[in-house]
């Protein structure tokens, strides 16, 4: 579990219920519950969401991926470039045939593709081009659901001013009741409340860390492309290891410092 993503969304919350009971308890909570700001805030934004959507199944898609951000990403780089390094190794001392073997316990689906289409004496130009097509359409799902996280964390606030505006209109046609005008304008103004947390405690968190990871797992793959190819070219898996070293940042670059790398460069 990526305990990041959930100690921040807890901590986020308890900050918002201190800042509401600081003052007067945990009644003060009572306050900002309603049940027609949750039903114009919360309803307005998901259905708007869903109007924007192709189909149901992409906007129940859109719901699901929440909890994406609540798993580490399967690999990192430190383990994806030693495995590059290892079928590198494989391929110098064997020959490329030999990667059929050893790609039968590669996890990840789009290196064993590319290992694969190296077996099978795919054109160099032709790997790359299907495995930088598959990398675009990753993209392209990736942000199609950051873009249901963006939508919602829009309709959100926007949704909360409308109930804000429902509400002040409704109380200023009762002004002859002084005594309403405060309690109703709370009211009113909940909706707002509802619709700025469900922006920033959840929407943009979600949205941004799925960018993160996307950032992160489009990274990777690009680093089993230009490995694969590398190895399709009969490169030195020391040569290899340098060439692929050059995606990662210097803290990253030291974890590998050290590792069995390859065959000495010549």
């Amino acid at each position: 579990m990526d305990l990041a993503s959930v100690v921040g969304l807890v901590l986020a919350m308890i900050l918002v219920i201190f800042g509401i009971t600081i003052g007067d308890g945990f009644s003060a909570i009572m306050a900002f519950v309603d049940r027609d700001s949750v039903l114009i805030t919360f309803g307005g934004a998901f259905f708007t969401v869903l109007a924007m959507s192709p189909s149901f199944a992409e906007f129940f898609n859109g719901l699901k991926s929440f909890a994406l951000i609540l798993k580490p990403l399967p690999s990192n780089e430190k383990e994806t470039i030693e495995s590059i390094i290892t079928l590198s190794n494989v391929a110098r001392k064997e020959g490329l045939l030999a990667l059929e073997e050893a790609a039968n316990s590669i996890e990840d689906e789009f290196m064993k593709k590319g290992v694969l289409l190296i077996v099978d004496g795919t054109d160099p130009e032709l790997v790359r081009s299907i495995l930088e097509t598959e990398l675009g359409c990753i993209e392209e799902r990736h942000k199609s659901v950051i873009g249901f996280w963006d939508n919602l964390g829009a309709m959100g606030p926007a949704w909360g001013m409308i109930g804000t505006l429902i509400g002040l209109i409704n109380m200023l046609g009762k002004m002859e009741d002084v005594a309403s005008v405060g309690p109703n304008m709370a009211v009113a103004l909940v909706t707002t409340f509802y619709g700025s947390m469900l922006a920033n405690w959840i929407c943009l968190p979600v949205s941004n860390k799925l960018k993160s990871n996307n950032a992160s797992e489009i990274m990777m793959k690009e680093v089993m492309v230009e490995g694969l190819l590398s190895i399709q070219a009969g490169e030195n898996p020391r040569v290899i290891e340098e060439k692929l070293k050059s995606f990662l940042s210097p803290a990253k670059r030291s974890e590998l410092v050290g590792q069995e790398g390859g065959e000495a460069i010549g």
